[in-house]
């Protein structure tokens, strides 16, 4: 796990050193800069030692001297890649290095072997005979990549701030990707921040050569085609076929050579993984970690503890005042490349950097409520359809004014915030619904949020895109689609690879194993919600494994009480406009709650002003 930065065209090694520093944080451990000042090409790399600590290291070559790779990420079927490398005539130098595989394997089947691959990456190879630059982000967009071509430069990095240090960068606020922001409380791929700055979407390769545009394609993507037999296969055949791809996805992530651990909330997706994993290490040895908090809607130790005896892991627990954590959050805006419309990056931060003081990798269960429809909105979709349907459009304005004179709490995930947010996301166009269900601004407010007329096919073309381009036309089918394909990989991945990767923790998924993933893809929808219950294959699958109190527990989230930091001042914005200072005192009046707006808002502003403070934006 590491932090890459390039370019290729104008700039110096000087520069490459600043882009690398300001990923220091993603590889504490080593350093490495190559460069051909007569091709214009320049490589970076930051190393977290994971596999192979003695012979690693980055930027790697082949032997002959014709590939040069920057790589971030692991793969975790690279022994048996290997094996099969060394049969087709390929020589290694190092001992164990899924780096050295990547090498090998372009070299032998070029960018169709990404196919082959399971785990997570973002990497660039030079070939340097065909004179050009060959990246790759893995299927799900675990490990980011941006890239921007200005001014006859193309550059690479880990992280957005790091294209910041090169001269070359673009460095205005994009206006679309900020309205972007507020509509889906993300930046959704390929926009950032920054106008002309691209992210590279999950599941794509770019070529590149001196001179010319870039290339993208796109080689993998997420699509729900389930299996219209396995409807008639017995329910405990598949929940054993899926507990069985489980475990080997864990099995393949306890790879390491540094210690490793587990993230524990108790929830069902940590839960499983960290049941699988103890079947692969001696009774109690497994280390599990959770923290937990003193204001009780927000607080899952108790979850955790239970599973932990359960499991009879190793258990280390973090109590914590979040009144009182509220003070890391400048160390954490100091450090993000974007802004997050999440809030739960807090205690994820909190969390990685507990576990981090005692291991380096940890396992989550990051994508289980993605793949298999463990979110609440879920279980709401029926209602969603049927109300749109039999309610007259011209009053669904009206019951949802109604809706809005209801007592505002602040509660983690409350009836009073979810019902709101529900009849609002309805009075629009289908295709709108998932992204005004959680965004901060409802599409009807984007004109008077930004003080103008907004295009908003262009604001919500990720959402219509997903919506038309599901082969599966039912509401709960473009909703998986929508979770798996934006939210997922721009909210929770990100949120998660940038909080445990500003304390050098490596975070791992095995519900994002391919193999894994692939079942969800063929899994028909009754094996995935039926009956009001959520995951209900995945939960039937853990029963020989866990008491039901665990399974069936009602989910809790991993929030903050951002909604009582505003409104008792803790939190301010400073964005003069009418409709942000309207915002923020309706909710300290407590007329409606604007909890997610102002939480938006803020980490804008804050964002834009340190990063405007260190002359990186115009």
């Amino acid at each position: 796990m590491c932090g890459i930065a390039g370019f290729l065209g104008t700039g110096t090694r000087s520069d490459l050193q600043r882009m690398t520093n300001a990923l220091a944080h993603r590889g504490p451990d080593a350093e490495g800069l190559f460069q051909i000042e007569a091709e214009g090409l320049h490589l970076g790399h930051r190393r977290l030692s994971i596999v192979d600590l003695t012979c690693g290291a980055q930027p790697m070559h082949t032997a002959d001297g014709q590939y040069s790779i920057v790589f971030n990420g692991e793969i975790y079927n690279h022994a048996a890649l290997r094996v099969e490398l060394q049969q087709r005539g390929c020589v290694f130098q190092t001992d164990h290095s899924d780096t050295e595989v990547l090498l090998h394997g372009y070299r032998e089947h070029g960018a169709a072997f990404v196919e082959r691959l399971n785990g997570m990456w973002a990497f660039a190879i030079w070939d340097h005979a065909r004179r050009e630059l060959f990246i790759s982000r893995d299927r799900f967009g675990k490990k980011p990549l941006y890239w921007f071509h200005h001014q006859g430069t193309f550059a690479f990095g880990s992280e957005l701030t790091a294209l910041l240090e090169h001269p070359s960068s673009p460095r205005n606020e994009s206006r679309l990707a900020l309205q972007k922001f507020f509509a889906y409380a993300l930046i959704p791929a390929p926009h950032s921040i920054i106008e002309g700055i691209w992210k590279l979407p999950a599941g794509h390769n770019l070529l590149v050569r001196p001179g010319e545009a870039p290339k993208i394609s796109r080689y993998w993507r997420f699509e729900l085609e389930p299996e219209e037999s396995w409807n008639s296969r017995p329910e405990q055949d598949l929940a054993e076929e899926l507990l069985s791809l489980l475990d080997d996805a864990v099995a393949r992530r306890l790879m390491s050579d540094v210690p490793l651990g587990v993230f524990l909330s108790g929830g069902i997706d940590s839960t499983a993984v960290a049941a699988l994993a103890c079947r692969h290490v001696d009774r109690g040895q497994l280390k599990t970690f959770s923290i937990g908090f003193s204001e009780p809607t927000f607080d899952e130790s108790a979850f955790a503890k239970r599973a932990a005896e359960h499991l009879q892991t190793s258990h280390s627990l973090e109590m914590l005042d979040l009144d009182k954590a509220i003070e890391v959050l400048p160390l954490i805006l100091d450090k993000l490349d974007e802004p997050q419309g999440d809030n739960s990056l807090l205690p994820t931060w909190l969390l990685s950097r507990f576990t981090r003081r005692h291991v380096t990798v940890a396992l989550g269960g990051d994508g289980g409520d993605e793949l298999f429809a463990g979110y609440e909105t879920f279980r709401g979709l029926n209602k969603a359809q049927w109300y749109s349907r039999l309610v007259p459009k011209p009053v669904h304005h009206g019951i949802a004014a109604l809706a809005s004179l209801m007592p505002v709490s602040h509660n983690n995930l409350s009836f009073d915030f979810k019902i709101k947010r529900g009849l609002g996301g309805v009075q629009y166009p289908a295709p709108y619904w998932n992204a005004a269900w959680l965004g901060a601004v409802a599409p009807g407010e984007l004109s008077r949020c930004f003080g103008g007329s907004v295009d908003l096919e262009a604001v919500y073309s990720e959402a219509i895109e997903v919506w038309d381009a599901c082969r599966q036309k039912t509401l709960l089918d473009r909703t998986l689609q929508f979770y798996t394909e934006i939210y997922m990989q721009d909210g929770i991945l990100a949120k998660v690879d940038r909080a445990s990767m500003m304390h050098g923790l490596e975070a791992r998924s095995p519900f994002l194993d391919i193999e894994v993933a692939n079942f969800a893809r063929r899994l028909p929808n009754r094996f995935k919600l039926r009956d009001g219950v959520t995951k209900y294959l995945l939960k039937k699958a853990l029963e020989p494994l866990l008491p039901a109190d665990i399974i069936y527990r009602k989910k809790k989230g991993f929030g903050t009480p951002m909604s009582a930091w505003f409104h008792t001042g803790k939190l301010t914005i400073t964005e003069p406009s009418h409709f942000a200072q309207a915002r923020a005192v309706a909710h300290l009046n407590r007329k409606s709650d604007e909890r997610l707006f102002l939480w938006c808002q803020y980490t804008a502003e804050q964002w834009r002003a340190r990063r405007q403070r260190a002359g990186l934006i115009a």
